[in-house]
């Protein structure tokens, strides 16, 4: 079956496409009265979640609680996923899907964890704190202040680190210890409010869905078949944006996307807020800068102001996948560790976003194009730049997902009372 768009060209019907066909549908029958977010609204709470397609196979994985660390960042780099369900390997066959469930493990919580190695003892070589640090580092102080990164970008530590932590020396010792090997997903995957996590039911609506993945800021929300037991889809914010990219063309979606960003109030961070890391600091300290403000994310910049890159949380992946490309580096900095993937990547002949540099757009693009760029280079952020390339903002896959949807009073009781959502620009 072909659809066809407003420009008259064909496109194949995809699934996505389906959905904003039928988006299009329920909008032609809205009461006149009501204003476009309105009538946007009220299409999405019409269509139950169970209409979203179907994550692809390799996306909705699981792990066992007596996994290792160390084989959870392969896993979850090899299918380029950022977090994961683990299943607890002591729950009975016929266990509900809480009971099946411990939690989620994500890369963010394992950054926390290995910030805490490299805090653990100020001012020791890596080989020294691996060395030392099997049982005190994997105490319940430690595992549950993991659970709080993963969970919570509220959680704070101020704590310095020197040097010698930032260095290649650190992820390599790490990397071949028993603490690294010997750590399970189960005592850093910990619970937040909702054991093990929040999910939707199959009947929820879009509009239940979408207000997670912005307003409160869940990067992906499990689907589960309660009759089963099991999560039978994973829709993310990444998805979600996909989504949108297949409906151009229909009425709805270019009522938005030809909107100017300027005019859509994007970005909604503003210059002098942007949470940074300097090309010469440590690389550790750009992701001690996401745990710190929940950030998914911060640009590098160069002393003059200008962004020459971007670290995200699922950079740390290669501090722990090859931390033999850091031995050339006595101090590992931003500028050092972009310099170092980059040539690792091509060596590889590895083709991501990190190896394409600084992915920027203009406050005068429309939604529509920074939607395409977004889905098309699989990045969750782009960076908003003047035309002297100086950083103006960032507009991230929740931004965008928020311009889409807003909470009706009450539309959740007092469910988040005293949890969520947090601070008005606060990043996960």
């Amino acid at each position: 079956m072909m659809m066809m768009m407003m420009d008259g060209s064909e496109s194949p019907r995809s699934p996505e496409a389906k959905l904003g066909m039928k988006v299009e549908d329920l909008w032609d029958v809205q009461e006149p009265q009501l204003t476009p977010t309105e009538k946007l609204n009220a299409c999405f709470e019409s269509i139950p979640v169970s209409s979203f397609p179907l994550a692809p196979s390799s996306q909705v994985v699981e792990i066992n609680s007596d996994t290792s660390v160390a084989e959870a960042v392969q896993l979850m780099a090899k299918h380029k996923i950022l977090s994961v369900p683990v299943v607890d390997v002591d729950a009975p066959e016929d266990a509900s899907w809480m009971e099946r469930y411990i939690g989620i493990i994500e890369f963010a919580g394992i950054a926390v964890w290995i910030l805490h190695q490299s805090e653990e003892k100020e001012g020791s070589s890596g080989s020294e704190l691996v060395a030392n640090g099997s049982e005190e580092s994997t105490s319940p102080a430690v595992a549950a202040a993991a659970a709080k990164g993963m969970y919570s970008p509220r959680y704070r530590s101020f704590n310095s680190f020197s040097a010698a932590s930032a260095s290649g020396n650190f992820f390599e010792a790490l990397t071949s210890s028993a603490l690294y090997k010997n750590t399970k997903v189960k005592d850093i995957s910990g619970s937040f409010r909702w054991a093990p996590f929040l999910a939707l039911q199959t009947s929820n609506s879009f509009l239940t869905m979408l207000l997670l993945l912005s307003t409160y800021r869940m990067k992906s929300v499990p689907v589960v078949d309660s009759g089963e037991g099991k999560i039978e889809n994973i829709v993310t914010q990444s998805s979600v944006i996909h989504m949108l990219e297949e409906c151009a063309g229909l009425q709805w979606f270019e009522r938005l996307g030809s909107k100017k960003l300027s005019e859509l109030g994007l970005p909604l961070m503003k210059p002098g807020n942007v949470v940074k890391v300097h090309e010469d600091e440590p690389v550790l300290q750009a992701f001690k800068l996401m745990r710190q403000e929940g950030f998914g994310g911060v640009p590098v910049v160069e002393s003059d102001g200008k962004a020459v890159g971007n670290i995200s949380i699922r950079d740390i992946q290669f501090l722990l996948l090859a931390p033999a490309i850091y031995k050339e580096y006595r101090y590992m900095t931003a500028k050092n560790f972009l310099t170092a993937i980059r040539h690792y990547l091509k060596e590889h002949e590895q083709s991501t976003p990190f190896s394409s540099g600084m992915i920027t757009c203009r406050r005068d693009d429309t939604l529509k194009e920074v939607i395409i760029k977004l889905d098309s280079m699989k990045i969750h952020r782009v960076y908003v730049v003047d035309e002297e390339g100086n950083l103006e903002g960032v507009i991230t896959l929740r931004d965008i997902i928020s311009k889409l949807v807003y909470e009706p009073p009450g539309y959740f009781g007092d469910f988040f009372y005293g949890v969520l959502p947090l601070p008005e620009n606060s990043r996960v």
